[in-house]
């Protein structure tokens, strides 16, 4: 048997280094077989077969983020397909894959930043550049391969990215702990990371509501889907946070809105709704499932400009807004000059539509008045045409507003849903809800804002309800013999709140 030389052992065992190395870099499916099936021509058929039953609506523009749900396919898959069908053959060269950790709780952001994972589809290769450069920008951001142990966030994800974005690299994250800080580094890291890139697509996975009945659960998932259409980072995350909705992947959807305003991508478009209750046919404890795309279309204004369409669950849209506005602004200029009611011929039929509203006026930021019906009473054009009068003449806490002040003060319109009645003051929720005491001849409202301007908790807020404004004793809101009415308002004005100051005092 032939001697060795000593540079041919090293050779080998170099080689065999290497290789050793490699195979400990590929990260191997752990879900295949249970989550979904192991066998690569089945899993290739089923996919296709999701992909082409999707027929999202086109975006319009360039595609940023992707919403897709992490489910066992047999339920989520039909909803997940829409997200992957419209970007399917688009040209992506990397997919940055942002998920969580279900199962291992943990301080920051791990990135997978080496080797590839493997699916029964063959394996889906680390673009390491991209992933060094997410890693580096922060401390918070590290490589911990444990948090990506049987994770269905991010597994779920990568067969459709191999199907529909074949030959794409990927980076996949997870986030360890529901920190909106959080969110803003790694956002701030990808925009940092993509400022000269186009090729790069990012994958937010979510799941929604979990395990209510089939109309509770769409209810709930509607006011994420508010949130997330208006692009409201900040909201969205504290609704999730205060249970107001539900989403297990807050942080990635979160960070995907950031990341996106930063670049410069404004838009969002629902692709598909649904529940394991439509897929499964089980309608009594459903899972919400969401598609959706962020992206800029090609005439879109710069990012935070808002949507200009009437949004899904939404009362009115930009247009009508603006019209309210202008209503209350010459109703009030009008009757404050010379002392007449103007009326306005509205046609728009949504205007025409009895709802309940208040009408708030703000000079140099400060409260100046604030008057409107809670319970509808005519036509909403009408309303705040009065409640604008209302609020510059009739306040008792005001003096009247004189003609010189008419240029000076700022107006807030919030449109009301109608009132709930709730049993339980579980179902009360401070931020997100307006809330009507009333016991016998008294009683006191608060709209949903002044959560968000005095940062109470919602005992803090409830006990100020009774105590300050129904003149009630302050844990009256706890007693079965007092009424309870929550509301939401869709809130809108000349000025944001950032320029006017405390907004949405009653």
């Amino acid at each position: 048997m032939p001697i060795c030389s000593m540079k041919t052992i090293a050779i080998i065992t170099a080689m065999l280094t290497a290789s050793t190395a490699s195979a400990s870099d590929v990260k191997e499916a752990d879900l295949a077989g249970s989550w979904y099936t192991a066998s690569g021509p089945e899993l290739e058929r089923e996919l296709k077969g999701y992909l082409s039953a999707a027929s999202p609506e086109k975006a319009g523009g360039r595609i940023f983020a992707v919403i897709s749900p992490h489910a066992g396919y047999r339920f989520s898959g039909p909803v997940a397909a829409y997200s992957f069908k419209a970007v399917e053959g688009a040209g992506f060269k990397t997919v940055i894959l942002i998920g969580f950790s279900h199962r291992r709780h943990f301080d920051g952001i791990s990135v997978y930043d080496r080797g590839s994972f493997r699916t029964p589809l063959g394996e889906a290769t680390v673009d390491k550049d991209l992933a060094g450069r997410i890693v580096s920008y922060s401390n918070r951001i590290f490589f911990d391969p444990s948090a990506f142990s049987e994770e269905n966030s991010v597994e779920m994800q990568i067969p459709f990215i191999q199907i529909a974005l074949k030959g794409a690299s990927i980076v996949p994250i997870a986030f360890g702990a529901q920190s909106y800080d959080d969110a803003v580094i790694l956002a701030d890291s990808i925009a940092a990371a993509l400022k000269d890139r186009d090729d790069v697509l990012v994958v937010a996975s979510t799941d929604m509501s979990h395990y209510h009945a089939y109309d509770r659960a769409s209810s709930i998932d509607k006011l994420a889907i508010s949130d997330i259409i208006k692009m409201k980072a900040r909201p969205l995350y504290d609704d999730a946070r205060l249970g107001i909705c539900e989403l297990c992947g807050i942080m990635p959807v979160t960070t995907a809105i950031i990341a996106a305003e930063k670049l410069g991508y404004d838009s969002v478009k629902i692709l598909k709704y649904a529940n394991s209750g439509d897929t499964s046919g089980d309608k009594s404890r459903v899972v919400g499932y969401l598609s959706a795309v962020i992206y800029k279309g090609p005439d879109s204004p710069v990012s935070g400009a808002g949507i200009k369409e009437k949004e899904p669950d939404m009362l009115l849209n930009e247009s009508q807004r603006k019209r309210l506005l202008q209503i209350a602004r010459e109703s009030m200029t009008g009757f404050v000059r010379d002392g007449k009611r103007r009326s306005f011929a509205e046609n728009d039929p949504v205007l025409r539509s009895d709802m309940g509203a208040f009408v708030t006026l703000h000079e140099s930021g400060q409260l100046r008045g604030c008057i409107g019906n809670i319970v509808a009473r005519g036509p909403l054009c009408d309303t705040v045409a009065d409640m604008a009068i209302e609020a510059a003449t009739g306040d008792p806490r005001f003096r009247k507003l004189s003609a010189d002040e008419i240029d000076k003060v700022d107006i807030e319109v919030s449109v009301l849903s109608p009132l709930k009645r709730i049993s339980d003051t579980d179902d009360i929720k401070i931020p997100g809800h307006g809330v009507l005491v009333r016991r016998g001849f008294m009683s006191g409202v608060y709209l949903p804002q002044v959560a968000d301007e005095t940062g109470w908790n919602k005992e803090e807020f409830m006990t100020s309800l009774c105590a300050h404004k129904a003149g009630l004793p302050p844990d009256a809101w706890k007693d079965p013999s007092t009424e309870v009415y929550t509301f939401t308002a869709e809130v809108f004005g000349e000025k944001s709140p950032d320029d006017s100051g405390q907004r949405g005092e009653l």
